[in-house]
């Protein structure tokens, strides 16, 4: 073959990969296609207005960046990066940049644990004792609103098991040790920061361990409280498929979803895009940025994950669909709506703390807004309509999802600082554009 006749071949070739790459992106995405904002019901000139104001935040130098993605009706209308992915090395960000996404990783093991439910290996209401027998005995606080010191706390056996259902819905008594100078913190919190809860370098095995050397914050079943359930829940997923959860996720939730860069720890040739906030942001938190670019031995099921928004939005959508993504089925519909409905009722106290607020509750995957008055909340704007479920992560990353508008919002960023003044921009920024 002469050099003349090799050329056309070479680039033919490299035509034919490209074709292939991109034919295979597509077939990925092509249940998040892209639509223009009208043609779905949005506004062009209504939706810049995230970068109006997000975007002068950025400018101001008031975060390093930030990713925002809007979908309705399926298909992406807005889907922008802004500012630097690190603020030393000026790296720009782009929208496949990867965020620690912290509590937003509960959804994800709700939904592993709901697959479980549904092939009937566990169920909502089994003791959570007969998958990890170290919590099957455990003891309550009677005075953890009084006592001053862990010296001070008295127990008794408690009266009610923890379910599976408790772990979902945060009502299983546990608590996050980082709670303490909370409102409603105290002596049981330092007694979980004693007994190193907090250690990220142990077994999801270990935390239950520990955990269970600790009294309960209150009587299974009886009070809302934000707490390590998740993370108990992670460690029971593990007992009963036999896997890591890690392993569980990938292999029922993320590939077949799609999330290609969803994952505890941050693949070596994906470092690269992983963000980082300011070095002052870093400084007097309750809880530290992680460093997923080196092995993972906590696989965090309540905080561990990175992600993409467009991981993050894929799975919204899986849910928005009522339980699949193309061909792809997670769940049944009835599974979904079971999930993202409010499950705190008359008889569940919400406690001192309850991060949803007012006319919200609190389903089996995160907060869930409910008919009513309503007022600002710390997690959501007002706007929006009732049935819309949502959750946040501590480093400044947000979803929600409106089943009756079809809509789906997603917003990322690493500022801890700035994570309830920005998201619930972002949420009012975003209804504020649906014209139709």
């Amino acid at each position: 073959m002469t050099r003349k006749a090799y050329l056309p071949y070479r680039s033919s070739f490299r035509a034919l990969i490209a074709i292939a790459f991109t034919a295979a992106v597509t077939a990925l995405a092509a249940d998040l296609g892209r639509a223009k904002p009208e043609d779905v019901g949005l506004s062009s000139e209504r939706l810049d207005r995230i970068e109006q104001v997000l975007g002068a935040k950025v400018r101001a130098g008031e975060i390093p960046g930030y990713v925002a993605l809007v979908a309705r009706r399926g298909k992406i209308a807005y889907f922008e990066a802004n500012g630097v992915q690190d603020p030393n090395t000026k790296k720009p960000m782009t929208r496949d940049s990867i965020f620690r996404i912290y509590s937003m990783t509960k959804p994800i093991t709700s939904v592993a644990a709901m697959i479980l439910v549904e092939e009937g290996k566990i169920k909502l209401s089994d003791p959570i004792g007969m998958y990890l027998p170290e919590l099957a005995n455990l003891s309550v606080a009677t005075n953890a609103d009084t006592a001053k010191d862990p010296s001070e706390i008295q127990t008794r056996p408690a009266k009610n098991p923890v379910r599976v259902l408790d772990l979902l819905l945060h009502t299983s008594g546990f608590t996050y040790g980082f709670f303490k100078p909370f409102p409603g913190g105290g002596a049981v919190e330092q007694m979980y920061l004693d007994g190193g809860v907090n250690d990220l370098n142990i077994s999801n095995a270990e935390l239950v361990t520990r955990i269970s050397k600790l009294p309960l914050k209150f009587e299974p079943g009886s009070t809302w409280w934000y707490s390590r359930s998740t993370d108990v829940l992670g460690r029971l997923i593990e007992v009963v498929s036999g896997m890591t959860l890690g392993e569980f996720f990938e292999k029922r939730i993320t590939k077949p979803l799609g999330m290609v860069d969803t994952a505890f720890t941050v693949a070596p040739n994906k470092v690269g895009r992983f963000v980082e906030p300011f070095d002052e942001d870093k400084k007097g938190l309750i809880l530290q940025y992680t460093d997923p670019t080196k092995l993972v031995k906590f696989e965090a099921g309540g905080q561990g994950l990175t992600a993409t928004a467009m991981d993050y939005a894929r799975f919204a959508h899986m849910l928005l669909k009522g339980g699949a993504l193309g061909d792809n089925r997670i769940l049944g519909r009835k599974t979904v709506e079971l999930m993202t409905m409010n499950h705190v009722g008359p008889n569940i106290n919400p406690g001192p703390f309850f991060l949803p607020g007012q006319s919200h509750g609190y389903g089996l995957l995160g907060a869930v807004r409910t008919e009513g008055p309503r007022a600002p909340a710390p997690l959501n704007a007002m706007d929006g309509s009732v049935g819309e479920f949502y959750w946040a992560g501590y480093a400044g990353t947000y979803f929600w999802v409106d089943p009756k508008e079809e809509l789906v919002g997603v917003y990322m960023m690493q500022s801890v600082k700035h994570l309830l003044a920005y998201a619930t921009s972002f949420k009012t920024l975003v209804v504020q554009s649906v014209v139709k």
